[in-house]
């Protein structure tokens, strides 16, 4: 399929696109989990921090790097190496490949939980889910082996063909689940704040404790769920950039996927964490969260069965959508890279691959711990090498062209300085304490 095939229809189709990937699993899962586990709202203000700061520095610059290479990960690291010269270009192609590996090893945990979601869903259509105690429930399914493999066979494959069809289909479907999703949760939010005790939630929420800011690992952890919630991975948005016209200006772009992002994330947990004092279940539940809190509020609103469909049919399309990122990253990468390669054949593989190794992760015992550490070691990590690789190595001139094209905002010597002495110096020191944390332990 050529690459005029794979651009997207509008501005609005790639914005739609591009928060389909954020918003997602990391935001309905990943963030409540994290912000009760976390501090509440001081994990907020950092989380909040680092989303600022992301989305007008590194969101823009990956958006920026694909379409400047016209291609994935590995063409786009070897482009900007190359700006200093033919080796030092084939090095930044051999560095690409740890970020890209990232998307797969980030593939692989997020298809589990997307095949959770599916089989909310399936028990919700059969009314089951309406009838069970919830934490009962997502026991007798997340604590064994191959328990939702027939779901997790349907979500992986489901992707791979939504891929055949290219960006317009992303685009496509991503207009009409991302407003469900997001009218869908905020109805849950207003259902939610007339529970008992929900007010101890919000506390929880939006009042810091600010000792919890003295343990680096709520700092860790607020970066790693702000990269993770907004895609930025040193690969993801890069192949998303790779599509987008000449004429669009990246920084708005970033900024608005940003606000997006971040509004579906603090929505989720404005239903997520006041419904757990108000039901009296552990706000630091940790990776199970969702599925204990959620079928808890549907089974207590009128209606509560068709709520529940069509809030998993939404979620199954987010979670979807990000999946379609990350195999579209590897893929278009791949396809680059190996030109002979049928790119079906490709996305074929990776699926197989992702489905093979999946399988093994699906008990939470082991995807819990194997998701937190791609988003506090995997995901970090790609994108520091993303930050280093655009703001230190590619040349500044060439980069700030790039940048700069299209209508729009014009970005000059202020906003690279933000990029190159505050966002990979942040990210860096971050990623050493994390690796150094995580090498003691």
């Amino acid at each position: 399929m050529g690459n005029h095939e794979r651009k997207f229809g509008s501005r609005w189709g790639f914005i739609l696109a591009s928060v389909g990937s954020a918003v997602g699993m990391a935001n309905v899962w990943g963030f409540p989990s994290k912000l009760g586990s976390n501090g509440g709202g001081a994990f907020l203000l950092l989380y909040l921090f680092f989303v600022f700061l992301f989305s007008l520095v590194g969101l823009p610059a990956e958006f920026a790097i694909g379409r400047c290479a016209r291609t994935g990960t590995l063409g786009s690291y070897a482009h900007a190496w190359r700006t200093r010269g033919e080796k030092m270009g084939k090095a930044g192609g051999l560095i690409a490949w740890l970020p890209l590996a990232g998307s797969m090893c980030i593939a692989v945990g997020y298809a589990v939980i997307v095949a959770y979601v599916l089989k909310a869903l399936f028990n919700s259509l059969t009314g089951t889910l309406m009838e069970v105690e919830a934490v009962s429930w997502f026991e007798s399914f997340s604590l064994n082996d191959y328990s939702v493999i027939p779901f997790h066979v349907i979500v992986v494959v489901g992707t791979l063909l939504t891929l055949f069809l290219g960006a317009k289909s992303i685009e496509k479907t991503n207009k009409i689940m991302m407003p469900l999703f997001f009218l869908i949760f905020l109805a849950l939010a207003v259902r939610v704040a007339f529970l008992p005790d929900v007010w101890e939630g919000y506390r929880f929420m939006f009042i810091p404790r600010w000792e919890a800011l003295r343990n680096p690992m709520v700092w860790i952890s607020a970066m790693g769920q702000a990269f993770f919630s907004l895609s930025i991975t040193g690969s993801g948005m890069i192949v998303y950039g790779a599509y987008l016209d000449k004429g669009e200006s990246v920084v708005p772009l970033g900024v608005k996927t940003a606000l997006f992002d971040t509004l579906a994330a603090l929505v989720a947990a404005l239903v997520i964490i006041p419904a757990c004092f108000a039901y009296h279940l552990d706000v630091a539940g940790g990776p199970g969260l969702l599925f204990v809190v959620l079928p808890t509020i549907l089974q207590d609103i009128p209606m509560g069965r068709l709520f529940a469909v069509i809030l998993y049919v939404a979620m199954i399309f987010a979670g979807v959508s990000s999946l379609q990122n990350m195999f579209e990253a590897v893929g278009e990468s791949l396809s680059h890279k190996f030109p002979r390669l049928n790119r079906k054949l490709v996305l074929t593989l990776m699926c197989v691959v992702c489905l093979g190794i999946g399988i093994h992760m699906e008990p939470i015992f082991r995807w819990g711990p194997w998701m937190d550490f791609v988003s506090i070691y995997i995901i970090p990590v790609g994108a520091m090498l993303g930050a280093v690789s655009w703001f230190w190595i590619m040349k500044k001139d060439e980069f700030l062209l790039e940048i700069n094209r299209g209508d729009g905002w014009k970005i000059g010597n202020a906003w690279y300085i933000v990029g190159r002495y505050l966002y990979v110096p942040i990210t860096a020191i971050l990623c050493a304490v994390a690796l150094s944390m995580k090498i003691a332990f």
